[in-house]
């Protein structure tokens, strides 16, 4: 066999790895730095779900979406673009097909929480003549990321004369912001040092410093106390109690940078999973006239296990799906509303571990994904023996490859770390409860869970670009 053959016979089976900055014009470039700087400021105004949930109606109103509550008491039902939001947290989107909803939608499912500290039910006390705030950490966090670091506080509280007050402190320049306190080094060596990481950094001692003038003399007691809920009352309006029916965050008060001497990665909290909510966003909202149903899912919860009734445990998606066959005219029976879920594809659009260089060793190489390398499917998730996950079909797989191919989106697989090494879920077993074939799939990022992931420009682009094709594929 002589050289030339070798050639081409390597070029006919072996498997290419592309790199997306390789594989783009000169024009895509272009388009790839103006796409990165909306989702920069998508994420800015975005800290949390809720928050996440108005962008992306408020976004989508903008072209033309219709809130799909209105049409259900409305005649004639003839708008192709509609939204459904629920609890405020939670929000779906539908660009009408051609095809009748019993022959299946395309759907792409992704989350618009992050991990955080929440503020407790009761969090405001002092200790050592400063006033102080408990949090509760939401979703798996690294607890010393969380300590020395500028925070801003984002939520929503029902008072007790049923007023919603929405706050955000922390985000404009001349805002204060919040912070935990983390020990010196030079004193950490008998409290810390010999103790297991888990040990070391207590969930109870993340605690917020929120203020250290006292109101009234030193006779008062809880002066501290009464010094922070004073300046909420006159600020605010708001009481201790109203704590209690409150919805508070601390999130990094940092905004989105670019990341690199070439500006080629983007820096955020939040991106896990707002960079998928973003990319399908923007993909439905390019997508004109598809043959089967195009929908974008937004959830809850997946954080902490998707429960509640604003994650995907719960029954969204069956509702949604029965306000569309309602307003198209179809029959809304359990078997039609059973078939229009099994014939729908889905991609869980969730992100992936990219393999850090300085921390290679717990991914197996051959089978971990890269920053920079395109979208990553992600055929199962779980944990050891694929324990919690759907594992997509070989056939739903193959046809998003050649989907994927046909539209010269870049791509990659990967999967989350090594098999004994630990492991995690994503919404997809949830939707794949209903029947309908589901494939993780969305972008790597570096530093995940953590207040600052780093993802690649070239990454965000290629996904969003998969996810309109996905869209746009009726095969």
């Amino acid at each position: 066999m002589n050289k030339t053959q070798l050639k081409k016979i390597k070029k006919t089976i072996l498997k290419k790895e592309i790199l997306v900055f390789d594989q783009l014009t000169k024009k895509q470039k272009t388009e790839l730095f103006k796409f990165s700087e909306s989702y920069k400021n998508f994420l800015n105004q975005s800290k949390t779900e809720r928050e996440a949930a108005r962008q992306i109606v408020q976004i989508a109103t903008a072209k033309g979406f219709v809130d799909i509550d209105t049409l259900l008491t409305k005649k004639p039902k003839n708008s192709q673009k509609v939204y459904k939001i629920f609890q405020g947290r939670c929000v779906a989107l539908a660009i009408l097909g051609k095809e009748t909803l019993v022959s299946g939608a395309n759907i792409i499912a992704s989350h618009i929480d992050s991990p955080r500290l929440d503020l407790k039910q009761n969090p405001v006390y002092e200790d050592l003549s400063i006033g102080l705030m408990k949090t509760h950490y939401y979703g798996g966090i690294r607890k010393y990321h969380w300590l020395a670091v500028p925070l801003a506080l984002h939520g929503t509280i029902i008072t007790s004369h049923n007023e919603t007050i929405d706050i955000t402190i922390g985000e404009d320049p001349d805002d204060p912001v919040f912070t935990v306190t983390d020990l010196l080094p030079h004193l950490a060596g008998k409290t810390q040092a010999n103790k297991k990481l888990s040990e070391v950094f207590e969930g109870e001692k993340l605690n917020l410093i929120a203020g250290s003038i006292p109101l009234g003399n030193d006779e008062e007691k809880n002066r501290f106390k009464l010094g922070v809920l004073n300046l909420l009352y006159e600020k605010y309006g708001f009481t201790e109690e109203d704590f209690i029916s409150a919805e508070i965050e601390a999130v990094p008060a940092e905004k989105a940078r670019d990341v690199g001497f070439d500006r080629s990665m983007i820096g955020s909290y939040g991106q896990d999973d707002r960079i998928c909510a973003y990319t399908s966003l923007e993909a439905i909202l390019d997508t004109q006239h598809p043959n089967k149903t195009a929908i974008a899912l937004f959830f809850d919860k997946e954080e902490i296990g998707s429960e509640g009734s604003s994650g995907a445990k719960s029954n969204f998606l069956e509702d949604f799906m029965s306000d569309l066959l309602f307003i198209k005219g179809q029959n809304t029976d359990n078997r039609c509303l059973r078939k229009a879920l099994i014939n729908s594809s889905c991609l869980s659009a969730d992100v992936n571990a990219a393999m850090d260089p300085d921390f290679k060793d717990v991914h197996e190489a051959m089978n971990a994904a890269k920053l920079g390398f395109g979208i990553c499917m992600t055929k199962f998730t779980g944990v050891g023996g694929k324990s919690g996950s759907s594992d997509a079909s070989a056939e739903f797989v193959g046809k998003i490859r050649q989907m994927f191919n046909k539209n010269k989106i870049v791509w990659q697989t990967g999967e989350l770390g090594k098999i004994d090494q630990g492991g995690g879920g994503t919404v997809a077993k949830f939707l794949a409860k209903s029947g309908m074939n589901v494939l993780d799939c969305g972008p790597a990022i570096l530093s995940m869970h953590s207040p600052f992931e780093v993802s690649s420009k070239a990454d965000v682009f290629m996904t969003h670009l998969g996810y309109k094709a996905f869209y746009s594929d009726n095969g």
